[in-house]
């Protein structure tokens, strides 16, 4: 059996929602890179009875490791050491040493704020130099320290703000005491399948007969999830388990092998920004307010092909940035094949690009017709030598999720149509 861990992540304004919490996603991948196996993610809020009440809770779970994230600051509300001490049955103790270290923190943050006292300053953060007898220190990142408490289980507290803990948890994970705790764990593999245009219940079918052919399937730990309109499958397996996920793989190519797009975790964006590679393109976006050239920039090294874009929404727009002829517009409507490939077309001769795709849609709410529904989204891709592909379709959802479900499904139209024009595939 491999290590087993616990989060318990506090704070009232986690708990209620005002702040997302991002901590206990990213430790969890932390724990599963270390193959340590995550049992639970708890939330409360800074009430000294439920954060015990949390921690007990996991100790009883039998779990090797609890990390805990925030309630580490100078307030009275910040009580997550003192409970911590009081779960371990260790007595608190003052740190002269790191008493000093965080008033010197103090005091240079402080010097940009003339005025302040200084004096309650340092008697509020001496609260901080309180760590539990026999704990290991961990030194701020901010003005919080951090401690590992070694024990059955071992507990390691964190800051709350992700740019103290993540640091300070490459500190942590590298004390003898949680090196320790995790000794049991199991290194295991990962790897992830991405797919578009498949529903979760064709996947969910074909997971079905690959239970009952594929050897070995029982020892799979297999996730789905759909995210921006793709079908993310992440298997989990220990080395010599590698066999197995071989036989996962070869059916879900040969049931999928069309909406399979990446078979080694990259995503659409880092094919499309491998197809751009010395090329240059240019975007036309409507009802998607710039979302996709949003998107296509966050690559690093972005600004080397993507070679501008427009966001037109009004007709003269259309016409005035794009060159898209007006009778065109009134004969066909705003939101339809012709227009869009007109604003590809023109987006490609404006700046002179490579390459061009072009948005046209009814985002909603409002908007729509019989004929044209609320979601009805035309895309064009238009190409250099001439080649064009141009798609419409109806995506569910609100004004939010059309935008978003747009961006992927252009990112999609992109890559085949760059496939095709790069290594001759044919255009579908």
């Amino acid at each position: 059996m491999s290590a087993r861990a616990g989060i318990v992540v506090t704070g009232t304004e986690v708990l209620t929602g005002r702040v997302q919490d991002a901590n206990g996603p990213w430790l969890a991948d932390r724990l599963l890179e270390l193959g340590v196996e995550l049992r639970h993610i708890t939330l409360c809020g800074d009430r000294p009875d439920d954060i015990e009440a949390q921690l007990r809770f996991l100790a009883a779970e039998g779990v090797d490791l609890i990390i805990t994230s925030g309630g580490l600051g100078p307030t009275a509300d910040d009580m997550t050491v003192e409970i911590v001490a009081r779960f371990c049955e260790r007595e608190l103790l003052l740190d002269d040493a790191l008493e000093a270290t965080i008033a010197d923190i103090v005091t240079r943050l402080m010097a940009r704020f003339p005025g302040v006292d200084v004096g309650a300053v340092h008697a509020a953060n001496r609260k901080q130099a309180l760590v539990p007898a026999g704990a290991i220190i961990l030194d701020p990142v901010g003005t919080a320290p951090g401690v590992v408490i070694p024990g059955t289980p071992t507990v390691v507290v964190l800051p709350g703000p992700p740019r103290e803990l993540q640091p300070m948890w490459k500190t942590a994970v590298v004390t003898d005491a949680v090196q320790s705790a995790i000794a049991g764990r199991t290194q295991f593999e990962q790897q992830t399948v991405r797919m578009f245009g498949l529903p979760e219940s064709g996947l969910a079918d074909t997971l079905r007969d690959a239970e009952r052919t594929v050897e070995g399937f029982d020892r799979l730990e297999i996730t789905t999830c759909l995210r921006r309109g793709e079908l993310e499958i992440v298997t989990r397996y220990e080395p010599q388990d590698a066999g197995a996920y071989s036989g996962l793989l070869a059916v879900l190519r040969d049931r999928h092998g069309r909406e399979m797009f990446s078979d080694d975790g990259a995503l659409v964006d880092d094919q499309v920004a491998g197809l751009l590679d010395g090329f240059t393109i240019a975007t036309a976006e409507s009802c998607t307010a710039g979302l996709l050239a949003a998107r296509l920039t966050e690559r690093p090294g972005s600004s080397a092909y993507v070679a501008g874009g427009v966001v037109s929404y009004s007709n003269s727009a259309k016409t005035e940035l794009l060159g898209v002829e007006a009778s065109l517009i009134e004969q066909h409507g705003a939101v339809s094949e012709p227009v869009a490939e007109a604003m590809a077309r023109g987006a490609l001769q404006r700046f002179d690009a490579d390459t061009a795709i072009a948005i046209t849609g009814v985002a909603g709410p409002g908007g729509g017709t019989a004929t044209k529904p609320v979601g009805t989204v035309c895309f064009s891709v238009a190409l250099a030598d001439g080649t064009s592909l141009t798609r419409t379709t109806t995506l569910p959802g609100n004004r939010t999720d059309v935008r978003e479900r747009s961006t992927t499904v252009a990112m999609h139209l992109l890559r085949r149509a760059l496939m095709s024009e790069r290594g001759g595939s044919e255009l579908l």
